[in-house]
This record gives structure tokens, C-alpha cells and sequence, in this order.
């Protein structure tokens, strides 16, 4: 029963899992390195972080579909240390003395050395958006319904996008430059990574749901997975309930009256 145990809770990872997590955390690497060129494209500055950066968002959502909620804030809190680590050892890396043959050291540390302002902005606006994108995503699947999956993506997306470039913008930028500016980089901030949602809705259908899922309260609906359904599912259990015990005590009654009448009939 021990050895039976122990399997059961060392369950492998899917395959698909594990390429989800690993996609998304190099996508979170990537775009942190890539934010170090700030970019003008149609008079909106950027940082080229952001082509790749918003994928996360629906890879995290991939993540949550296939090993659950639990899963998907895990993966997340370790996106977060890695790329706090990969700062770190950047800056150890442009701290260390250069060779002076190589002659490229300063450069080294102007591009890849961390500004540190800007990587507590991308730590925490990333946490705090990629738990708010969990928790909608897993409030519309398990409270709502589990058809149109791609609603499901868009809707958590259109959520923590926002907050997500609102809290990075104004930490990393807000005390540094004119607000205009910081509301331009806003803006395109939000177009590009609307435009990428958009085209990344239809990744939400690459991997299977999570078995465990399935058996959720709502889903206990026969008919369907709306929410409707659910409710009127819900209160014919009820009714039924409510009625199996009236009935019971109305039996008690009859049964007790009928006891009463026998003993006085008999005396």
C-alpha cells in the first residue's frame, strides 16, 4: 500500500508538460534579455522584449490546462528566480576583469549589465500579472464553463495584459521620464502584446486538459458544462432533497398517528 502511495504521488509529468514549462520559461529569459534594445517602431518606443514576452501569458495558460493551478503558480514563482539569478550573474559576469586583449568589456557591461530598476519592474509586474492571468483563467473554467477555450485565454489576457504593462511602465520608467512618454511606451506596449494574444489564441488547443480537472464540481452536470445547466442541475438536487426529507416526515407522522389510535383502540 506504501510502495502503491508513493507512485501515486511521484506521477510522472506529461510530455506535454514538461515542453510547455520548458517554452515558457526560456520565453520569460528571452524577453528579459531582448528588453535591453528599446526600439521606435511607428513612433511608439519599445523594448524588443515585448514580441516574445506577451506568449507567456498564453504558454502559462497551456500550462494551467495541462497540470493544473497548482502547476501554473509554480512555474511562474520560478520563471521569476530565474530571471532574478540570470540578473545577478549578469552583473557578476560585467563585474569580473576583463582580458584586456578582448578589448569589449565596457560594452559588455553597458548592454548586459542589469539596471536594477528596471529588472524589480519586469520581477514584479510578471508575478503579480501572470497570478492575476491563473486565477481568472481558473475562475471562467471552473465557475463559468469549459467550452471556448480560446474565450477563456482571451479574457484572462485582456486582464493581466494591462496591469501588467501598467506596473512595469511605471516602476521601471515613471521617476525617470516624462509621463507622456511613459504612456506612449504604455500604449505599445499594450497594442503588440494584444496583437500576439490574438494570434496565440488557437495555441490553447496543442494540449489535452488535465484529467483532474474534469471531475470538478460543476462538471458534475450531465447535460452540459454551462453554467445554466449547473444551477438548474443544483436546484433539482435540492428540490429532490428537500422533498425526500418532507416525505420522510410526513411517513413519521402518519405512522406515529396511527400508533396512537392503535393503543387507544386496544385500551
Amino acid at each position: 500500500m506504501v510502495a502503491a502511495s508513493d507512485q501515486k504521488q511521484l506521477a510522472p509529468i506529461p510530455t506535454a508538460g514538461i515542453v510547455v514549462i520548458s517554452i515558457y520559461v526560456a520565453a520569460q529569459l528571452l524577453s528579459d534579455i531582448a528588453s535591453l534594445k528599446i526600439t521606435l517602431i511607428a513612433g511608439f518606443s519599445m523594448d524588443a522584449g515585448t514580441f516574445i514576452y506577451p506568449l507567456t501569458f498564453t504558454i502559462r495558460d497551456l500550462i494551467h490546462k495541462r497540470l493544473g493551478k497548482s502547476a501554473a503558480r509554480t512555474v511562474i514563482i520560478l520563471a521569476a528566480a530565474l530571471n532574478l539569478f540570470m540578473a545577478l550573474f549578469f552583473h557578476f559576469t560585467a563585474w569580473l576583469p576583463q582580458d584586456p586583449s578582448w578589448g569589449l568589456g565596457k560594452e559588455f557591461s553597458a548592454i548586459l549589465g542589469p539596471v536594477w530598476r528596471i529588472v524589480s519592474a519586469s520581477i514584479i509586474a510578471e508575478v503579480f500579472s501572470e497570478l492575476l492571468d491563473t486565477e481568472i483563467y481558473h475562475l471562467w473554467q471552473s465557475r463559468i464553463t469549459k467550452r471556448y477555450q480560446w474565450l477563456r485565454v482571451l479574457s484572462s489576457n485582456a486582464v493581466s495584459i494591462p496591469v501588467d504593462s501598467m506596473i512595469f511602465c511605471w516602476i521601471a520608467f515613471g521617476f525617470v521620464l516624462q509621463h507622456n512618454v511613459v504612456w506612449s511606451i504604455f500604449y505599445a506596449n499594450l497594442i503588440v502584446k494584444g496583437a500576439v494574444t490574438i494570434l496565440s489564441l488557437p495555441s490553447i488547443y496543442l494540449v489535452i486538459e488535465n484529467p483532474a480537472t474534469q471531475n470538478e464540481s460543476l462538471t458534475r452536470c450531465k447535460c452540459s458544462s454551462d453554467l445554466d445547466y449547473c444551477a438548474i442541475w443544483v436546484l433539482s438536487e435540492s428540490i429532490a432533497t428537500f422533498s425526500q426529507q418532507y416525505v420522510k416526515k410526513e411517513v413519521s407522522n402518519v405512522t406515529e398517528s396511527y400508533m396512537v389510535q392503535s393503543r387507544q383502540f386496544f385500551d
